[in-house]
């Protein structure tokens, strides 16, 4: 999801640019060469230990879509192509508990919200059950499904008159934006904490469509409250708990719950993975108090953490007053980061350090507490996405950073991959998930990229001036700082990231950037372009941002080195030179966020979270077939935009896949005002799909104390879900009238 603070880069690094960073191997053929006349897809084959290998596409993906592409729409209403049909499972506030009372939608719930439906849908996935009740790779009668729930940008909705401090209403409702200060209500904060976090619920399917069992033992909630166990690498344990003591733990076993989940992972042995994304706004540094050392304030600094006290002057501060509650409930005092005592078990100051990991856990045992995986690094994840599994060779995941000019990493675990782990829950994750080795990408002007560990013997770590790391948990802990370090590659935001199964190449969307951070001069290979959006809302940057993909070494989860080519780029279709991939009215988009694909079609789907072309579509979800990793070829990119009155121009080579066309590539998905799509599955055989609508109405003014304000949306309570009025997220099902597969 966009926040502002996304757009602001925390990246203080000052890594170089892919065209600066060739390999010696391409040096070795001539710089000058390769900068005038480019270096193809062809002649890389030729570079030593990166022989390029086409696997050949699975049968089943098809040659052409067949539904009619959805034309563009400003609608408060989800869009589909004739033929299809969709019904919502639930939303924001139902009930999971049959005690629960149904939801009012006026803000006027006495309880928690722990026993509801979380807010902000995002990413999901199905896990169906055997007879015995563990986990099934096959399709049976029985399944949950898990949902993530992100932000509480729209928490205005879920109380009577908006969010209010000292009894008077919030003029002011973005999470990241200011709030007036002042002591917050308890019932008020108990709702925005416990809409985070994950819903399970169990599935029920009968001739009418999918619902959720209400009384099923396996529904459950986890939210930014739930008790989780720290786990990382037996070696180096102690030092991770070392920094994870606070006064709710003084031993750093264990913290507390998960927040603003986003991106998710499903594992081969079938446990859930929900990524933590933009946690760091949500704490804050009270007035007058110590922040800490200058090696604690830089890593607060470096990962968007408020690093200094609120000044005592301002009459508003960022987040969400959280901590204001009570100044001795731990509930809402571990909101202040502030250093209070002599020792961090006294206080919250490493609070912070106990957010931003892939949490695993299993979705078939409400017993089980989730695990926050330490050696996978922290930082804003985005997905975790394991690549095509083979028995006897280690596992490796995929994962983004979903900030400004942030990295995309890859962890390979130490075990190797045994199918007799299926349905093993946790203790297997403890497994994979707990030893391995941590790497970030840098991706070469040439075509080609390469692993970089994550190291504490890497002498550009041990020695980084910016940050002095202690030892390998340090490094975990700080990995944008260790990136930093070793001189990755700073991308458009990495958002989600997606395998396609027929040939194990890992694609990721780059939602965007601004003119900040892409002008002519600061464009680079993997990320190449800087234009002005002339129309509609005129950013300038990478305003409509691009997909991204790459094929490891040989195929190899453990390969030092890969290949890559830029899949799509976003582009209204009036964008002229910028319209790279050739998009046209039928298939233009903006902002790619969501990335999945179909293991029974092959089909990429595509979901936006976009504020450039909103002027003229709400976001939406598009069906692709790709090909593979240079199937396109050699671009000059020309660039030009003018800032403060100044031209900058400029041209950057890169590489493109090829281009799609219109029978290729297709939109799917309109969703309602102010909406974003993010999440998507599907039942095994492909003929169900589950899609998240987020929060629409996003833009609704705050509600004021005379609830004298507009809506943007009032979607789904305008068709006939639930009481009307205020618009809530939902995961909606999809089906195909004549029951086909999806897309087909």
């Amino acid at each position: 999801m966009s926040h502002g603070s996304d757009d602001q880069s925390v990246n203080f690094s000052g890594n170089t640019s892919f065209q600066d960073v060739l390999s010696s191997a391409v040096e070795n053929r001539g710089r000058r060469n390769i900068i005038k006349g480019g270096l193809g897809f062809a002649a890389l084959t030729a570079l030593p230990g990166l022989a390029i290998t086409s696997k050949a596409v699975a049968q089943n993906v098809p040659a052409a879509l067949a539904f009619p592409s959805v034309a563009k729409s400003l609608l408060d209403e989800v869009v589909l192509p004739p033929g299809y049909s969709f019904s919502i499972l639930h939303a924001s506030g139902d009930p999971i508990d049959p005690s629960v009372p149904a939801y009012t939608n006026a803000g006027l719930e006495v309880d928690d919200w722990s026993h509801r439906i979380g807010d902000h849908h995002d990413g999901m996935d199905i896990y169906y059950i055997d007879e015995s009740g563990r986990y099934s790779q096959a399709a049976t009668s029985r399944a949950v499904l898990c949902v993530n729930h992100e932000s509480s940008a729209d928490s205005h909705f879920l109380h009577p008159t908006g969010q209010t401090s000292n009894g008077q209403s919030r003029k002011k409702f973005d999470q990241f934006g200011a709030w007036d200060l002042g002591t917050r209500p308890e019932l008020e904060v108990l709702k925005e904490i416990n809409l985070h976090g994950v819903s399970v619920v169990e599935l029920h399917k009968t001739e009418r469509g999918f619902s959720y069992k209400l009384d099923s033992k396996l529904n459950r909630r986890i939210t930014a409250q739930t008790p989780m166990r720290i786990a990382g690498a037996a070696e180096h344990l102690a030092d991770i708990r070392k920094m994870m003591r606070t006064a709710f733990d003084p031993s750093g076993t264990t913290s507390r719950g998960t927040l603003n989940n986003c991106g998710h992972g499903k594992t081969p042995w079938g446990t859930y993975i929900t990524c933590e994304e933009n946690w760091a706004r949500y704490f804050q540094i009270a007035s007058g108090s110590n922040p800490g050392d200058a090696n604690h304030t830089a890593s607060l600094k470096r990962y968007g953490v408020a690093s200094a006290p609120m000044d005592p002057k301002a009459t508003k501060a960022f987040g969400q007053g959280w901590h204001t509650v009570s100044e001795s409930d731990t509930r809402f005092t571990r909101w202040n980061l502030a250093v209070l005592a002599s020792d961090p078990s006294g206080d919250f100051r490493n609070e912070a350090y106990t957010f931003g990991y892939n949490v695993e856990i299993d979705p078939l045992n409400p017993a089980a507490a989730p695990v926050k995986r330490v050696s996978m690094g922290r930082f804003a994840h985005e997905a975790a996405v394991c690549g095509v599994p083979v028995a006897g060779k280690p596992l490796a995941f995929y994962m983004g950073c979903d900030s400004v000019n942030e990295y995309i990493y890859k962890f390979v675990s130490k075990a190797l991959w045994d199918p007799k782990d299926v349905g093993g829950g946790l203790a297997i994750g403890d497994k994979y998930l707990n030893e391995g080795v941590l790497y970030v990408a840098r991706f070469d002007a040439d075509g080609t990229g390469k692993w970089l560990e994550l190291s504490f013997n890497q002498p550009e770590i041990a020695n980084f001036s910016k940050y002095q790391f202690a030892n390998q948990a340090d490094v975990w802990i700080n990995a944008r700082l260790a990136a930093d370090a070793v001189g990755a590659t700073p991308m458009d935001r990495p958002e989600w990231g997606a395998v396609n199964h027929a040939n194990g190449e890992i694609y990721f969307a780059l939602t965007n950037n601004n003119i900040a951070s892409r002008t002519p001069a600061k464009v680079n290979a993997a990320n190449p372009r800087s234009y002005a959006d002339t129309d509609g809302r005129k950013a300038m940057g990478n305003p409509n941002g691009h997909i991204i993909r790459f094929r490891e070494a040989a195929g190899l989860s453990t390969a030092a080195t890969f290949a890559w080519d830029i899949f799509l780029f976003g582009a209204e279709d009036d964008l002229g030179s910028a319209n790279l991939s050739g998009l046209t009215a039928a298939n233009d988009f903006s902002s790619p966020d969501g990335l999945w694909f179909s293991k029974a079609t092959g089909i990429c789907w595509i979901q936006t979270d976009d504020g450039a072309m909103t002027d003229e579509s709400n976001c939406m979800m598009l069906a692709a077939i790709p090909g593979t990793v240079g199937d396109g070829g050699r671009r000059t990119v020309e660039n030009r935009v003018t800032i403060a009155g100044v031209e900058q121009v400029g041209t950057q080579e890169t590489f493109i896949g090829a281009a799609l066309g219109e029978a290729r590539l297709k939109r799917f998905l309109v969703a309602p005002r102010g909406s974003e799509v993010t999440g998507v599955t599907e039942t095994a055989d492909g003929k169900t799909l589950f899609v998240n609508i987020q929060h629409p109405g996003e833009k609704t003014p705050a509600l004021g104390e005379a609830a004298q304000f507009k809506l943007e949306s009032s979607w789904p309570g305008s068709i006939g879900y639930g009481k009307p009025g205020r618009p809530r997220s939902a995961t909606i099902v999809i089906t195909k009238d004549d029951g086909g597969l999806i897309g087909l």
